[in-house]
């Protein structure tokens, strides 16, 4: 069996965001892989930087990262019904990179929100934000965590026990993606 590398993406800055613990509770349900989660503490996009300084030294390890991935996971928060605006922000700027480490990459979307909907609407927005980079979307069981401020426990496990389910069908199909 091969020892995959899983590339988690949360959409919050937060260091103990819901989102940040979704995605390694998914690596912890998919079982042995190396994981390696992504910052995306970039500048504003904005193209007058872009042709000024070129693209920032921390997009292009972002791109970097996703090309050598295996396996790319987005966990999205819900902020007024949509992603978050640092998500958006890191998707827009990896666009500009040269070539297209996107391209047929297995992907798996999720979302962790306080609100009962658990970033149903987010997700939404994410996969159309998703479509133009043609990865390749691991789609169902779609996760939304609900009221995730209480859906862990101490050491960070999952307490929802649906979303544990979802979740864990959801990366037992990225690992027979990975594997065929």
């Amino acid at each position: 069996m091969s020892t995959f590398t899983l590339l988690g993406i949360s959409g919050s800055l937060r260091q103990d965001a819901c989102n940040r613990r979704l995605l390694r509770e998914a690596v912890r349900t998919f079982g042995e892989a190396e994981y390696v989660e992504a910052d995306i503490r970039f500048p504003l996009f904005d193209e007058d930087l872009q042709n000024a300084e070129g693209i920032p030294p921390e997009v292009a390890r972002l791109a970097e990262q996703i090309a050598a991935a295996d396996a790319v996971m987005i966990s999205t928060p819900e902020y007024n019904k949509n992603l978050s605006g640092v998500l958006k922000n890191a998707l827009d700027w990896v666009s500009r990179v040269k070539g297209n480490p996107w391209k047929d990459k297995p992907v798996v979307l999720m979302a962790a929100a306080d609100g009962r909907a658990g970033g149903e609407r987010a997700m939404h927005s994410l996969i159309l934000c998703m479509m133009p980079f043609r990865a390749n979307l691991v789609y169902g069981p779609e996760v939304f965590l609900a009221g995730c401020d209480k859906a862990f426990d101490e050491s960070g496990r999952l307490t929802d026990a649906g979303a544990e389910k979802f979740l864990g069908i959801l990366m037992r199909k990225l690992r027979g993606v990975l594997e065929s």
